[in-house]
């Protein structure tokens, strides 16, 4: 498709022969996607500049949190871990190793939304550990 158009044909015409002739010679077989509804982000949905961003992040299993969300989400997976732990060692080191990221957070407090934690109390965390293995 690399020719010009010609003179006095109008552009509309012009590019319906190119498509037209593109199709006789098959050009659009075996074309990825093919048959497969449009991607959200080109389906009429409301325009989204960060749209490829999205797409590229979700195809490579990728999120983003805020510093404070993340380090919240951390630390209800560290207790979530502690639970599940082998032994107390393990809960006391699962413990102190988010506590320690607590606190640096609290003494400089990451940019987003408001921490909203304090460090794990980890005699009573390892109380409950000993309770559910009970």
């Amino acid at each position: 498709m690399t020719e010009r158009k010609p003179p006095g044909v109008s552009f509309e015409s012009w590019v319906d022969k190119q498509i037209r002739e593109a199709a006789e010679r098959g050009d659009f077989k075996d074309l990825p996607g093919l048959g497969r509804p449009l991607p959200s982000s080109l389906s009429g949905d409301a325009y989204d500049e960060m749209w490829w961003i999205k797409g590229k992040m979700h195809r490579e299993g990728l999120g983003f949190l805020p510093p404070t969300l993340a380090l919240r989400k951390e630390a209800e997976e560290a207790l979530e871990k502690a639970r599940r732990a082998p032994s107390e060692s393990a809960v006391r080191r699962i413990v102190g190793e988010i506590n320690e990221k607590i606190v640096v957070a609290i003494r400089r407090p990451p940019p987003g939304p408001l921490l909203g934690l304090k460090p794990y109390d980890t005699e009573a965390v390892v109380e409950e550990w000993r309770r559910g293995r009970a």
